[in-house]
């Protein structure tokens, strides 16, 4: 009956909108290239200040970076080089990472100066001590994103997600619904409460609530892997990034697909999307080497950074929606505007 009613709901597609005006073609330029990086970088994550960004590398590196001035502000040594992910806190005091490892291990950045006694970037990588490691999953960690500096939701290969309370470093809620292996998770608050969405290897992406271990909602409709997931500014309706060579648009309220960004030109994976901070634009990492822009509304593509010399592994657009920052595997980390 609540299918039906859906259903019944579903008068029209966002895609034969007559009264959208398209929006133009961007033109957008390398503005800084982050040199410091000497093997692929696989993830990077903003800062909310909009000024700073972590990037992580299979160097064994965890580099924190000044993107106005392009200067590296901290270097910091894994314990394990095969790193898959990373995030910022919202407090922009704390840094995550995982990997390989099966740990999402937690930094202070607020003990920078003080765990060594030269913590000159320039000189050599602070050997900073771990502040917390999050260990029970019995898979790689693909993907983690903070809630706030005493929580963070981890994804990985054995499937499930887990929520962690960080002071502690115990396990908190264990969510597992999918049937292959996590690869993004993306947090949002909704009405006063948090949510987090996660896409997966069996093609699904699904809607959870931290409070609750039961899926929320499930989307389908990928054709394959699910390599990343980004929330819309709103909260409303999140992206995917697939193997099957698009993006899509659901929305959570109408429970369904709303568009879906693809070219006959375009024939590869995409590895990450972003939205531009008024969620008019949508652009993705491709295995081309480049980045697409689309127009959200129209689904038409509106531009084509060709970006670097290898695959686009990581994208992301900072809070203020001034720049747009792409890593690859060709070790380089560009920021565009």
């Amino acid at each position: 009956q609540i299918k039906a009613e859906r259903e019944e709901k579903h008068d029209a597609e966002l895609s034969t909108r007559e009264d959208i005006q398209a929006a133009p073609r961007l033109a957008m330029k390398v503005r800084r290239t982050l040199h410091g990086h000497q093997a692929k970088v696989y993830a990077l994550h903003w800062a909310p200040d909009s000024k700073h960004l972590c990037s992580a590398s299979q160097d064994g590196k965890l580099l924190v970076w000044n993107a106005f001035t392009s200067a590296l502000e901290c270097s910091i040594a894994l314990r394990s080089s095969w790193v898959m992910t990373c995030a910022y806190s919202p407090s922009g005091n704390f840094v995550a990472c995982g990997g390989l490892d099966n740990v999402c291990s937690i930094y202070n950045l607020r003990r920078i100066g003080t765990d060594v006694a030269d913590a000159d970037p320039s000189r050599r990588a602070v050997q900073m001590r771990v502040t917390r490691e999050l260990a029970a999953h019995t898979g790689a960690l693909s993907s983690c994103r903070f809630i706030s500096d005493h929580q963070i939701v981890t994804g990985s290969g054995d499937t499930t997600c887990m929520l962690w309370d960080i002071e502690t470093g115990s396990l908190v809620t264990q969510y597992a619904s999918h049937n292959g292996d996590v690869m993004s998770v993306a947090v949002m608050e909704r009405r006063g409460d948090m949510y987090f969405v996660s896409g997966a290897c069996d093609a699904t992406a699904k809607l959870w609530d931290v409070r609750a271990e039961q899926c929320q909602q499930t989307f389908t409709g990928h054709e394959s892997d699910i390599n990343f997931v980004h929330f819309f500014p709103s909260g409303n309706a999140f992206a995917t990034a697939s193997d099957d060579a698009t993006c899509r648009l659901f929305d959570i309220r109408a429970y369904r697909e709303l568009m879906s960004y693809q070219s006959d030109r375009i024939m590869c994976g995409i590895t990450s999307v972003s939205f531009s901070s008024s969620g008019r634009f949508l652009f993705g990492g491709y295995d081309n080497f480049h980045c697409y822009g689309w127009d959200t509304l129209t689904g038409k593509q509106v531009a084509e950074l060709q970006a670097h010399d290898s695959r686009v592994s990581c994208l992301g657009i900072p809070d203020d929606g001034m720049a747009l920052c792409t890593g690859s595997w060709d070790r380089q980390i560009r920021v565009w505007a």
